[in-house]
């Protein structure tokens, strides 16, 4: 874990739990693609900074969840670099607690507000063209959160943060958290039409090819909504729908994953909504949704 591979020329990426991109931007100088999980990873990066006598100038993140921006205070406050952040995710960055709130929809208890949902918070500048390094392109990856972005750098390496999960994750984990799922299933199709010397999704093996495991991920998707439709026959509460799933899919329900499950679970409920297939009733003071 934490070991540095080469993608491809100046591009590389550090192994973790959430992958690291790393481009050398001269002989000395590098810039980072998300900083890891917290502190830790951190330290860990910074060992591997020190050990090719490299400077990081900048971190540029693909979006605000704590799994890739929990290093970026650490690294910050150690080397003195610019992080950058795209669109809301920059908000999120400056402001950590707006993602257990955005989770919970609510100002987010004690058991949201730990370092796996609320990274610390670090000095975060808008992403814009102007400020990325030469021959790096910005790839807008919207659905899985807010405004997400990849990242194409010269050497034709694609590192895609979180549009992708591998194989065995989606078929582990049932439900995997959504922001826009409309959004999404477009930016699986967008990432299926790409090429590239070498893909690097956060949390799935780097590919030269990705149609597979893009398509993959949309059938799950695809399955999903099918599963919540059906379940909606007899109409439900959300907490009833909830429950539902998470028998369905033989998940344990924690605190955590009730946040994280339910906000996604009302994110396809919309995505149903709007395509037809299920509609919100009020009856007797409760919210139910009922398959059409």
């Amino acid at each position: 874990m934490y070991e540095l591979i080469q993608a491809a020329g100046n591009s590389y990426y550090i192994q973790s739990p959430a992958k690291i991109g790393l481009v050398k931007l001269s002989g000395t100088e590098v810039c980072l693609i998300d900083s890891g999980s917290d502190k830790d990873a951190g330290r860990k990066v910074r060992q591997i900074l020190d050990a090719n006598g490299w400077k990081l100038t900048a971190i540029y993140n693909t979006h605000s969840h704590a799994d890739h921006i929990g290093g970026n205070s650490y690294l910050q406050k150690q080397t003195g670099c610019r992080i950058y952040a795209p669109g809301e995710e920059c908000a999120f960055t400056r402001h950590p607690i707006l993602e257990p709130a955005l989770l919970y929809g609510g100002y987010p208890p004690a058991d949201l507000r730990h370092k796996f949902l609320m990274a610390q918070e670090s000095d975060a500048g808008y992403l814009t063209g102007e400020v990325l390094p030469e021959g790096v392109a910005c790839i807008p990856l919207p659905g899985h959160s807010l405004s997400m972005v990849g990242y194409r750098t010269p050497d034709q390496v694609v590192y895609l943060a979180d549009c992708l999960s591998s194989r065995e994750t989606l078929d582990k984990y049932g439900i995997g958290y959504l922001w826009d799922v409309e959004a999404y299933l477009e930016t699986l199709e967008t990432v299926k039409g790409m090429s590239a010397r070498l893909f690097v999704p956060a949390h799935a093996e780097a590919a030269e090819e990705i149609a597979p495991l893009a398509q993959y991920n949309i059938d799950k998707v695809q399955e999903i909504g099918d599963r919540i439709a059906e379940c909606c026959a007899e109409p439900l509460t959300g907490e009833e729908l909830l429950r539902k799933l998470f028998v369905l899919y033989d998940m344990k329900m924690t605190f955590e994953q009730y946040a994280l499950v339910g906000s996604t679970v009302r994110s396809y409920l919309a995505w149903l909504q709007k395509s037809g297939r299920v509609e919100a009733q009020i009856e007797n003071n409760r919210l139910l949704w009922r398959r059409l």
